[in-house]
């Protein structure tokens, strides 16, 4: 007996049938490639689930609809099973994802050879992803330990914002009890840290160093929106202020 694929609500479904040797496309959904199941005793096709939108969600699984990826154009993904719900289960790493019939993807035929590289891509992608959000992550929590402080008394040469800081003196507390980074004391020396970056390559939590001729003056750290925190004079404390209301000398990226 042979095994077919049939339509079914835009994604892949069993029927033992006849054999069928056509493409379908569903706007949107699912394009149906050649799709041959063999009889008892041999090895049944292999199947790739290829993203051909500009992106697809993957989920943990198909009832709370927790984020496992956000796959891109052109990922493709070992194709573990279709499940009665209408979801395509996938190979994520070690791990295994649902992919949504709603999604723009394509079934692929491939080899072992095919179906290892996939499963290897996807694996980093996964890897790529989580370390993505670990990193924004930490950023934003450097920004709220930060913005805790908003609000504490200038003084120059001050490191602890408890008793007064300074400006390089807030940066480096912070740095240093919100991310584990140790920083140069002077506003200066914060300027050689890290990787310099652009104005258009800044996040949350990069330095934003100010001054005048050749010297460092100022430092301050971005916090999103626009906005920098930073231990700005005696009478205003540690405020909040527009991340260009001083031209910047040097931005720099020190989480990494």
């Amino acid at each position: 007996m042979k095994y077919t694929l049939r339509q079914t609500t835009g994604i892949f479904a069993f029927c033992s049938v006849f054999a069928a040797a056509s493409m379908t496309s569903f706007a949107g959904t699912v394009n149906h490639t050649t799709a041959i199941y063999h009889g008892p005793g041999t090895a049944s096709s292999q199947y790739l689930v290829k993203v051909v939108g500009e992106s697809a969600v993957i989920h943990t699984d198909t009832v709370n609809g927790e984020l496992l990826m956000e796959a891109e154009m052109d990922d493709s993904f070992p194709l573990m099973e279709e499940t009665e719900d209408g979801w395509l289960k996938v190979q994520v790493g070690d791990e295994e994802g649902y992919l949504s019939c709603k999604e723009a993807v394509e079934l692929e035929t491939a080899g072992d050879e095919e179906m290892a590289a996939a499963a290897e891509t996807a694996a980093a992608s996964l890897k790529e992803a989580r370390t993505g959000e670990t990193a924004a992550n930490r950023r934003q929590q450097v920004v709220d330990y930060a913005m805790q402080y908003l609000g504490c008394s200038y003084r120059y040469g001050g490191s602890n914002p408890l008793t007064g800081v300074d400006c390089s003196g807030f940066t480096s507390f912070v740095m240093l009890n919100g991310a584990g980074v140790s920083l140069p004391r002077t506003s200066g020396g914060q300027a050689g840290a890290g990787i310099a970056i652009t104005a258009a390559q800044m996040q949350p939590g990069d330095l934003i160093c100010y001054g005048s001729g050749n010297s460092i003056n100022h430092v301050g750290m971005y916090v999103g929106n626009g906005q920098i925190i930073h231990a700005s004079t005696e009478r205003t404390g540690v405020k909040l202020s527009p991340w260009n209301y001083r031209t910047p000398a040097r931005i720099v990226n020190v989480l990494g």
